[in-house]
């Protein structure tokens, strides 16, 4: 599903965020990526979810190469085979739970019914199928990463990476936040989680520890 190959990336000025990283990840693995702040774990998100190039390196991601891809066949792989959960929510306020997660759904080519369907068949996977139409100010925290998890996987994604899921969230959501990314993955789903909290890393039954750009140690 996933395979980096002497990966780095440097950002202006010289700042190595990546320095010859290889990692690989079979599909339906459910993978921790943890380390302190400045270890290089967004920008590994980053790398992994084709929104960043790297300076140098391969990226193999479900089998394609991502160096040869245009910006718009990295926007086609993104739409159909990888979904994103990040630590705030971005959901649009004033819109209902069911539109937000339809809307994740824009670029897929289905019709506006069709995307409706599919947001509240996702809503209804994640114990949301009761709160289909309030809005984000009238869900909790954990219900509304929730809808965001929902619109990740609406597309129905190969590959869901999470960037600090329960960075946001108190300890009972986000122990259920968890779960759900759990059932997910024993779906089939690979699921690749960002985050700080060791925790949450060692109770995964693999974590990818970085520091300083580089892998440090792997426990399985």
């Amino acid at each position: 599903m996933i395979e980096l190959t002497d990966v780095t990336k440097v950002y202006s000025g010289g700042v190595a965020a990546l320095a010859g990283v290889s990692l690989r990840v079979d599909a339906g693995e459910l993978v921790a990526i943890v380390g302190p702040s400045g270890s290089g774990k967004s920008t590994m998100l980053n790398v992994l979810g084709t929104l960043d190039r790297p300076t140098s390196g391969q990226v193999h991601i479900d089998r394609y190469d991502v160096a040869t891809l245009s910006d718009a066949g990295l926007s086609a792989l993104r739409a159909s085979r990888i979904g994103f959960v990040f630590q705030q929510f971005h959901l649009a306020s004033g819109v209902r739970a069911v539109e937000n997660v339809a809307d994740g759904l824009l670029y897929s080519g289905l019709r506006r019914a069709q995307r409706r369907r599919r947001a509240a068949s996702a809503l209804e996977k994640v114990g949301l199928g009761h709160r289909l139409d309030h809005e984000p100010h009238e869900l909790s925290g954990g219900e509304r990463q929730r809808v965001a998890v929902a619109r990740a996987v609406a597309g129905e994604p190969a590959l869901l990476l999470a960037d600090e899921p329960t960075g946001a969230l108190d300890s009972a959501s986000g122990a259920g936040v968890m779960q759900l990314l759990r059932d997910l993955n024993a779906g089939g789903t690979t699921v690749v989680i960002i985050t700080h909290d060791r925790d949450i890393a060692a109770s995964l039954p693999r974590q990818v520890h970085m520091r300083d750009g580089r892998i440090i140690a792997e426990v399985r």
